[in-house]
């Protein structure tokens, strides 16, 4: 099975979260949607941990050759 490419997965959530906010649908329909949300939203997270993992930023070191660092990201803090 070929991955979705992620923002065509990010735009599917995103068109399942505008349904659940227009507040139009029954709670059968609601809830097969928010199954479904919950389904993209965590394939999302797991491409982008891949992707963290895989980022790299180049740093300049002191003879002035450029050495591959990992990206320091930052966890959200709520």
């Amino acid at each position: 099975m070929s991955k979705e490419r992620f923002e065509d997965t990010f735009k599917k959530l995103e068109t399942i979260v505008s349904k659940l906010e227009g507040g139009d649908l029954s709670l059968e329909d609601s809830m097969k949607l928010f199954e479904e949300g919950m389904r993209l939203s965590r394939i999302c997270s797991e491409r982008l941990a891949e992707i963290q993992k895989r980022v790299e930023i180049l740093l300049k070191s002191e003879d002035g050759s450029l050495q591959p660092q990992p990206f320091p990201f930052e966890e959200e803090k709520d």
